[in-house]
Formats: C-alpha cells, sequence, structure tokens
C-alpha cells in the first residue's frame, strides 16, 4: 500500500512532495480554502504540517509581537483542527519548522515570539542564503523517538546539524508532548508525543535535502508508520 499523505498548500511546496515521494508516501494537497478539517482527515493516512509564516499568537493568549508576520487566519485554524483531530484518531504526523509549532499550539502550548529579541545569546536561526547550509547543531535526546530514527546520521554525543529558517520557536510545552532536541542556546528543536503511532516536530527543514538524503530517514519513518492505518 502507498500511504496517502495530506499537507497543507503552501508557498515552498515541491520540496516536501518530492520528499514524501521519495520515502514511498502519496501527497495529498489539502486546501484550507476549500476543505473542511474532518473530511480532509478521512482521505489520508498521515498528516505533514509544513512550515510558512508565524502562527496568530492569540491562539496561545498573547499579544502580537512586532516581529510576527502572520500567515493567513484560515491557515492557522485548519491546520489546528487538523493537528487535535488527527492527535484524536492517531493518525500519524509530522510537523516541520511552522508545522511544529503548529502542534505545540494546537495541543495547549505556546511559543517564543522572536528568537533574536527574547532569547539571550541565541545562535543564528534564520539563515536563509543556502537552504540546505547547516546553520547550528541540534542535540538529540537519548532514547526518544527521533534519536532512534536519526541514530545513524548522530554524532557520539547524539548531535547532528541541522539547517534554519525561523525567527520563532516552542516555549511552553504542550502536555503530553516531551522536548527532544534542543539548539546550542537552548532554543526547541524538536518535540514528539510519546505513545502515539507517530507524532514528531521539528524545527528545521528536511525536506530541503531530498536530493541528497542527510533526512530521508525522517520522512521514511514517519511514512512507514502510516502503512498501517
Amino acid at each position: 500500500m502507498t500511504p496517502r499523505i495530506g499537507l497543507t498548500a503552501c508557498a515552498q511546496i515541491a520540496d516536501y512532495l518530492e520528499s514524501i515521494r521519495r520515502a514511498g508516501g502519496e501527497p495529498h494537497v489539502l486546501d484550507p480554502a476549500a476543505t473542511i478539517a474532518t473530511s480532509a482527515l478521512g482521505e489520508i493516512d498521515g498528516l505533514l504540517l509544513p512550515g510558512g509564516k508565524d502562527i496568530d499568537p492569540s491562539f496561545y493568549g498573547e499579544d502580537q509581537h512586532a516581529a510576527s508576520a502572520l500567515a493567513a487566519r484560515d491557515r492557522d485554524e485548519f491546520e489546528l483542527e487538523l493537528a487535535r483531530l488527527g492527535h484524536a484518531r492517531d493518525l500519524p504526523c509530522l510537523g516541520l519548522c511552522r508545522g511544529a509549532q503548529v502542534l505545540n499550539v494546537a495541543h495547549g502550548g505556546s511559543l517564543i515570539q522572536d528568537i533574536p529579541s527574547l532569547v539571550s545569546g541565541a545562535v543564528p536561526h534564520e539563515v536563509k542564503d543556502t537552504p540546505v547550509r547547516f546553520a547550528h547543531e541540534v542535540w538529540v535526546s537519548g532514547g526518544s523517538r527521533l534519536c532512534q530514527i536519526l541514530q545513524e546520521h548522530l554524532s557520539e554525543d547524539d548531535a547532528c546539524g541541522v539547517n534554519s529558517r525561523h525567527h520563532q520557536a516552542v516555549g511552553r510545552v504542550a502536555e503530553g508532548f516531551e522536548v527532544t532536541a534542543t539548539a546550542p542556546d537552548g532554543v526547541v528543536e524538536a518535540i514528539e508525543r510519546p505513545g502515539a503511532r507517530f507524532c514528531v516536530g521539528v524545527q528545521w527543514h528536511p525536506e530541503n535535502f531530498w536530493r541528497t538524503g542527510e533526512f530521508r530517514c525522517l520522512f521514511e519513518a514517519f511514512v512507514e508508520a502510516c502503512r498501517g492505518m
């Protein structure tokens, strides 16, 4: 069976589509303007939440920071509902960059709205010149699902390089989730929900590496989890 992977329409979608295909899945683009979340979940075997602009902070009870660049509110509402309904059905879910933030906010967490102005000593997290250039290392928690998936790519101290294009990150971690990777400055780089069929969010952009395969194992593990649906 080729699992059907739903993902929200976004500006830079080509790399996501190719990453899903190369991992053995069939991508199915969901349009928040034309699709109801409940019906969308009936058409897919797994959910990928992609990158994009910032989530409206009203969804986690905060005022907007001056540096925020908000996505369309209908996309926020659609993806947050998808994440909640998907969790209720134990639908495999992979969140990438904004997608990891959606997972956290959907389940009651908050975000750091602007890393450069709110995190003292922050490493560069917005490196936009070359999508596949490693910006910094992340330290992955031993024993986590992410650690198991990335094992062959990790150093002896469970670290690996990642690219980076974000100015926001997970703040208060949602109940039921665990932090499973951090940057050298302490910024959260991955979360996951223990006990779920598959529920992992990473703050970097593994989809950009589909040509060279550095993070193909992450997509393959996700697609494999979707086969059982």
